[in-house]
């Protein structure tokens, strides 16, 4: 037993000893080897950063788009060129959508070995192109291979991840010209290059020459000529005038018209006659088109073949912050294994935790900011509610950060007195003739009903708070 197991890991780390690794780029020493196409002066710039939220600060940098609304185009070459020849083909690498993303490309592009890197642009051939593509509800990942000159386009349609977090891209092309796609290391899509997309013409066509024969029978059924329709079948018809309706007593025919009778459906109606059917004796069945070979299909057994030098991102984007991390061309589906252990599954809860928390503390911050606003118009509402009652210069005079309780006291305070001096000050001199006892009563007359209906209006106005 220990024998076995240890012949597995020795077969196993034999197998990541012969694997080669034409390119990997985990972003942990910058993107200086990033060489920025000069075809425009206006593309966006790339940033080196792990983003708002992440598992390692270090670890989880990565390439960023960082500027809204445009094209970026950069390219990095092979540690060495990578001929596929006989060998498979892995591409890997990490999207991270941290913007939420609306509408914008999330895919790499597989260069060949004599690509210019400063003329990358949208129309530069490439040989593969992989990766999430998102366009408001349109969320689909691609994978195009570029042959004699087109690109030719994966006939499935594979849903692409479209939240923040991020998620990993593998896509397994092998020698016998079967292909995988996987996301998060569970497989989406597979079969074969030759089925998936049309590469090559049909191998067989219809036969120009052949024509079906005039006498040929495809009706399976016919009219049985034994059934005949009875007689009288179609004497009733399918409407008759109701027996039991009459003709109102105010009915006038000179004004009214003819009076008619209501229809109703006729019991005795037998409906439309069909002829019934039979199994056609002659019938032949359906008529299929001869084919012939196609002499136009040539059978290629190396469209896997590519010759790569250089990966590259050649996107648009409208709102940026999207993070390609973790990049690695190799031959070994076993070296893309052991990388996603390392570079993505051991890091992809941490990250996880790290959004909520950040998502926790939005959250918070929003709810203390509804809270304010809420408070902000309670205190508004109020202040309305006194300018209702009170005179608006006055409270022209309440300080921002006065309690507005306190303010309502001075300024019905204020107004009570106004009001008792001037009213009482006329009252009182007219009174004065009968005596000081005379002119204190009359001014108590004055004064009190203000007072009282200052306390009114304050008690009204604290209610309200």
């Amino acid at each position: 037993m220990k024998y076995a197991l240890y012949l597995t890991t020795l077969l196993a780390c034999s197998s990541l000893a012969t694997a080669e690794v034409y390119f990997k780029d985990n972003f942990e020493n910058g993107i200086d080897n990033w060489v920025q196409s000069k075809t425009k002066d206006d593309f966006g710039k790339f940033a080196w950063t792990a983003g708002k939220f992440f598992a390692d600060e270090e670890k989880s940098k990565g390439l960023q788009t960082s500027q809204d609304a445009r094209f970026y185009s950069a390219a990095a070459p092979f540690e060495k060129n990578f001929d596929t020849t006989g060998k498979d083909l892995v591409v890997q690498f990490s999207v991270k959508h941290e913007q939420n993303i609306d509408c914008g490309g999330g895919y790499l592009k597989l260069l060949p070995a004599d690509f210019e890197p400063e003329k990358f642009d949208g129309d530069s051939p490439y040989e593969i192109m992989f990766g999430p593509d998102i366009c408001g509800p349109t969320k689909r990942v691609h994978v195009i291979f570029r042959y004699k000159g087109d690109n030719k386009l994966i006939k499935k349609e594979i849903a692409a991840p479209s939240d923040q977090l991020s998620h990993l891209y593998t896509l397994v092309v092998k020698t016998d010209q079967t292909y995988k796609v996987l996301i998060d290391q569970k497989e989406e899509a597979s079969g074969s290059l030759l089925e998936d997309w049309d590469f090559l013409p049909p191998k067989t066509i219809p036969d120009p020459d052949a024509k079906k024969p005039e006498d040929w029978v495809e009706d399976a059924m016919i009219p049985d000529p034994k059934d005949v329709k009875p007689e009288g079948h179609d004497d009733e018809p399918e409407y008759i005038p109701d027996p039991e309706a009459k003709k109102p007593e105010d009915w006038d025919d000179e004004d009214d018209g003819e009076w008619e009778a209501p229809k109703i459906e006729n019991p005795d109606f037998k409906g439309k006659w069909e002829q019934k059917k039979i199994k056609n004796p002659d019938y032949k069945g359906p008529w299929v088109h001869p084919e012939i070979p196609n002499p136009e299909y040539i059978a290629d057994k190396k469209i896997y073949v590519r010759n790569l030098g250089y990966v590259g991102f050649d996107l648009w984007q409208v709102k940026s912050g999207t993070i390609f991390d973790n990049i690695l061309i190799t031959d070994s589906v076993k070296e893309a294994e052991a990388a996603a252990m390392e570079d993505w599954e051991s890091l992809k809860e941490k990250e996880a935790e790290a959004k909520k928390a950040i998502d926790d503390e939005e959250a918070k911050a929003s709810e203390e900011l509804l809270k304010k606003a809420e408070e902000n118009k309670k205190q508004e509402d109020l202040k309305a509610k006194v300018e209702e009652v009170m005179e608006a210069e006055e409270l022209a005079g309440i300080e921002e950060n006065e309690p507005l309780e306190e303010s309502i006291d001075s300024i019905i305070e204020q107004q009570t007195l106004k009001g008792a001096a001037a009213n009482a000050a006329g009252v009182v001199g007219d009174a004065a003739a009968a005596g000081a006892a005379g002119a204190a009563s009359a001014a108590a007359k004055v004064a009190d009903p203000l007072v009282k209906a200052g306390e009114k209006v304050k008690q009204a106005i604290k209610d309200e708070l």
